[in-house]
């Protein structure tokens, strides 16, 4: 059987991830388009299918629609209202609350049986939503969650450091939002704490920039768009391939009836293994904030 990928929500980071697709070796054999807006994704396809003969991998690209479901190995869910200027991720949850109960109802009515991925914000609390609207094991619902930010940092500490960002072990975790935090105490390269390579003064001003980078680029170009494009990509692969990948991505904690970004391991079953680190005390209330935000934001859709 092909590995399908249906794309519902061809905007900026549908079609950004849709591009990256393309642009990188990867297991898909047919991207689907499905949006409210059939002519324009009509052009966006053609416009896809014309990279084919200098893309690394051969991929059927179409516009399709929801019984197009039943035999994807991935839905991509990137629809929603856009995060203005001025607005948070959390301002998001009503509007998008809706649309993604019609969206992923209309997805399970098709007889879907993969993974969903999911790049809309709120994250955390559209991953909550798709999970119970969708009825599928948990494992099997996974969000973008905090790679963005992950990535982020590690570019902006490699710029600091003039180290490669892939040298980097470091991550963001937490809410992907406001509360999100860089677990310091846990950061390290080449297998030396990250302490002996940037001071505490410069740590807060990382973590603030990253925390803010997004509303930095909204400000400038209205979204952001190419970041999540690549990093939905890499989970794709992740997914797609078996790769036991650990991504710090948004999913399902049991113990507080949250999703919520750890480093998981990511393979063909989606969310293999959420992966705790041991945080120091400041962290751990941090995290604790991150909980609640979340919770708090759940409880105001139910």
């Amino acid at each position: 059987m092909k590995n399908r990928v249906v794309l519902i929500g061809c905007g900026n980071v549908g079609m950004s991830y849709a591009y990256a697709l393309l642009n990188q070796h990867t297991y898909v054999d047919e991207l689907i388009l499905i949006d409210l807006n059939k002519e324009r994704i009509e052009g966006e396809a053609m416009d896809l299918n014309h990279c084919l003969a200098y893309s690394p991998s051969r991929v059927e690209i179409r516009v399709g629609d929801y019984d197009d479901c039943k035999d994807a190995k991935i839905v991509v869910i990137a629809a929603g209202a856009n995060q203005e200027k001025g607005e948070t991720r959390l301002d998001l949850i009503h509007k998008n609350s809706k649309i993604f109960k019609s969206i992923v109802t209309s997805v399970m009515e098709n007889g879907f049986d993969g993974i969903f991925l999911i790049a809309t914000n709120p994250l955390d609390v559209m991953t909550y939503l798709t999970l119970k609207y969708s009825g599928l094991k948990p494992n099997r619902v996974v969000g973008s969650g905090t790679t963005l930010d992950t990535a982020r940092l590690k570019y902006l500490i490699s710029e600091k450091i003039k180290i490669c960002p892939k040298d980097i072990q470091a991550f963001v975790i937490g809410e992907h939002g406001d509360s999100e935090f860089v677990a310091w105490s846990n950061a390290n390269i080449a297998l030396t704490s990250i302490d002996s390579f940037i001071e505490e003064t410069d740590k807060e001003k990382l973590e603030e920039q990253v925390r803010n980078s997004a509303y930095e680029i909204i400000n400038r170009k209205g979204a952001t768009y190419y970041g999540i494009g690549m990093c939905l990509v890499r989970i794709t692969s992740a997914i797609l391939e078996d790769k036991n990948l650990i991504l710090p991505v948004s999913s399902y904690d049991k113990e507080h009836d949250i999703c919520i970004s750890t480093p998981a391991i990511v393979n063909r079953h989606g969310v293999e293994e959420k992966i705790f680190i041991p945080l120091n005390e400041q962290e751990t209330e941090k995290i604790k904030k991150s909980i609640e935000v979340i919770k708090e934001a759940i409880e105001s859709v139910k």
